[in-house]
C-alpha cells in the first residue's frame, strides 16, 4: 500500500484589521488554534499561519506533505510567483529558512470552503476557544 501525502491546512486572521491575530493549522483532523499570535494585518496573520503549517511539518520529519490555504496572495508570494514586497519579504526570509530544512515544501491554493484551517478557527471564535495541541 502506498502511503497517502500529508494535508496540512493552514489560515490565519485578525480583528480589527490591523490588529490581534489569530492562526490555525490542522493536520490529520486535529487542529491547533492560537488566538494570539502577535500584531499585524491578515496578510501577517496568513504567513505566520503558514509559516506554523510548514514548521509542523518539519518538526514531525515529514517528507511528503502539500500546504493547503485560502490565501491567494501569500502563496503566489511563497512559490515565488509573486514578488513578496514590505513586510512580506521579511516572513517570505522566514518562511525559505525553514523551507531550505528540508524537502521543497508543496503549497497549493483551496477555496475557502475547502479550508478546514479557516473552519476550525472561525469554529473556535464562535466558542471563544485555543486548541493548543496537533498531532499527524
Amino acid at each position: 500500500m502506498t502511503a497517502r501525502r500529508i494535508k496540512i491546512y493552514f489560515d490565519g486572521g485578525c480583528r480589527p484589521n490591523p490588529g490581534r491575530m489569530e492562526i490555525a493549522v490542522v493536520c490529520g483532523g486535529v487542529a491547533a488554534i492560537d488566538h494570539d499570535a502577535g500584531t499585524g494585518g491578515s496578510m501577517d496573520a496568513e504567513w505566520v499561519a503558514l509559516i506554523a503549517a510548514l514548521r509542523l511539518a518539519r518538526t514531525r520529519g515529514l517528507t511528503d506533505f502539500v500546504l493547503l490555504g485560502d490565501a491567494a496572495a501569500v502563496i503566489a508570494q511563497a512559490t515565488g510567483v509573486v514578488r513578496a514586497r514590505g513586510g512580506a519579504a521579511a516572513h517570505l526570509a522566514a518562511f525559505r529558512l525553514l523551507a531550505d530544512a528540508g524537502p521543497t515544501p508543496r503549497i497549493r491554493h483551496i477555496r475557502r470552503t475547502q479550508n478546514l484551517a479557516g473552519i476550525a478557527l472561525a469554529r473556535a471564535r464562535e466558542k471563544d476557544m485555543a486548541i493548543p495541541i496537533i498531532t499527524c
